[in-house]
């Protein structure tokens, strides 16, 4: 059983949003086109409170981009994005919704952020997600979606490393917010080395 991941293409994610990935809504025609290959589609959706220890605004005369502590974790300070119930946080338009089976809700936490579709950053809780595709037989994961180096990444690595899934990650179905030059190529590589396929 070969399920389809659907990470967080949501409109804050694509180009005119709060966080916005280069050129993220092109990969959409292309999830769309692969998702009747595969026995089962899910999707993750970034569903922040308000109030949510992630985002600069939240902490006096932080930046975005500054790194802080929050729960004794490293914390990339971002702008507000994805807050429950906001046009932001819905998914595309463009995204066929129609085979989404399940959709599972990350980030819901104010204190701890969850870039990865499966737990939250620091493996307090989990979204449900692993337990459910293991629930249905699945048995190999294909991860599309937003961003590759952040939660696309984290939810390929979490699905390898603590669920032992086949993990696949085409290189066509993401795109990279790149705070750094060669963020996109460093990911790659680091899902490569924990043994996911990429495409």
């Amino acid at each position: 059983m070969h399920a389809l991941i659907l990470v967080d293409i949501q409109n804050d994610f694509l180009p005119g949003g709060a966080l916005p990935v280069k050129d993220g809504d092109q990969i959409i025609p292309y999830v769309n086109a692969i998702m009747n290959d595969f026995d089962l589609v899910v999707a993750t959706q970034d569903w922040h409170p308000k109030d949510h220890g992630s985002f600069a605004s939240n902490h006096k005369g932080k930046k975005i981009g500054e790194v802080i502590k929050l729960e004794g974790l490293d914390q990339i300070m971002w702008p507000d994005h994805c807050i429950q119930h906001s046009e932001g946080a819905e998914f595309s338009r463009d995204l066929d919704l129609h085979r989404v089976q399940m959709i599972f809700h990350k980030g819901t936490d104010p204190k701890i952020d969850s870039y990865s579709g499966l737990f939250d950053n620091g493996y307090l809780k989990s979204t449900g997600l692993g337990e459910y595709l293991k629930g249905e037989g699945v048995t190999d994961v294909t991860c599309v979606g937003l961003a590759a180096d952040y939660c696309l990444k984290f939810t390929a690595l979490d699905a390898v490393s603590k669920f032992g899934f086949n993990t696949h990650v085409p290189v066509k179905g993401t795109k990279a917010v790149n705070l750094q030059p060669n963020d996109f190529e460093r990911s790659i590589e680091v899902m490569r080395e924990a043994g996911i396929k990429v495409m």
